[in-house]
């Protein structure tokens, strides 16, 4: 459902750009991204990068492209496409049990984000030269890194490696093997900028965007529940299936018992509260095509 609504925006965008008399622009964005969540700090832009441990966490940076169709002089819909690498580190946390806790990591996403665009001033019209700050929001989509586990569950074996039958509820193990995946999530994004056009044609820009996302995994505090999986050793199986005796009452019911323990067992911070994931650019853009008619019809 959510990439269809997707979809379809992209789709309405470029019908509409196909109308006569727009105004297109393209351009290049460089910036710095950073995480608020459940692990690092938390003020919502220009954390302190760890620039001396680059072969750990990388840059935190962001860069992309765009395209923005200006079909009036204050209004811009614009299509980003762009790339983040961000950091969590706990001992940058101004909170003391944070920095106690010493948990850190970082996450490449992959963005797309369609956003309106309302400039106060007249920046899209035929003027050499114009400076407009401008207000934005829309939707946008996000490809990050995840962590999938598999809970796998066996039976005890005797000293010859032979799986031994179940007695007790207890004479079964279940062990998790971790597993890096990819999480698909929406995300809202907002905020605020500064365009200075000049030359006719060029336009740079900076700007701050607020992303929050419905994923409270960017910074792997939590394994969602599509992301763990459950296997079942079948040395003895049910008679006359295929299946195996772990699947079965009581043992199956043990089994998932323990999944559930080990995803509450698994989690840091507030469940409750999403992940931000917030940039900080500038831009330059170059606008071309046929002038746009700002005219009534």
């Amino acid at each position: 459902m959510q990439k269809k609504i997707i979809y379809s925006i992209i789709a309405i965008l470029f019908i509409s750009v196909s109308y006569k008399g727009q105004r297109h622009e393209v351009g290049v964005q460089l910036g710095m991204s950073n995480l608020v969540g459940d692990i690092g700090r938390t003020n919502y832009i220009l954390q302190q990068p760890v620039l001396n441990k680059i072969s750990d966490y990388g840059v935190p940076l962001y860069a992309g492209v765009l395209y923005r169709m200006n079909f009036n002089p204050y209004q811009t819909v614009r299509l980003n496409i762009g790339y983040s690498n961000v950091q969590f580190i706990d001992a940058l946390a101004k909170e003391n049990y944070r920095r106690y806790r010493k948990l850190s990591g970082t996450n490449s996403i992959y963005e797309a984000d369609l956003i309106f665009e309302y400039n106060f001033f007249p920046v899209n019209n035929e003027q050499k030269s114009l400076l407009s700050p401008y207000i934005f929001g829309g939707v946008g989509a996000l490809l990050a890194n995840d962590t999938k586990v598999t809970l796998e569950n066996d039976f005890k074996r005797d000293p010859g490696g032979n799986a031994i039958r179940p007695v007790t509820n207890d004479d079964f193990s279940t062990t998790p093997t971790y597993t890096s995946g990819q999480q698909f999530t929406m995300a809202i994004p907002f905020g605020v900028g500064l365009k200075y056009k000049f030359n006719y044609n060029w336009a740079l820009f900076g700007e701050f965007m607020f992303r929050p996302t419905f994923s409270d995994s960017i910074d792997y505090s939590v394994i969602d529940e599509k992301s763990v999986k459950q296997t079942y050793n079948k040395d003895i199986v049910v008679v006359g299936t295929s299946k195996s005796l772990l699947q079965e009452s009581p043992y199956k019911e043990i089994a998932d018992a323990r999944a559930e323990a080990f995803l509450k067992n698994r989690q840091i911070g507030n469940i409750n509260s999403k992940d931000w994931v917030n940039t900080v650019s500038i831009g330059l853009t170059y606008s071309f095509g046929r002038p746009p008619c700002y005219c009534e019809q």
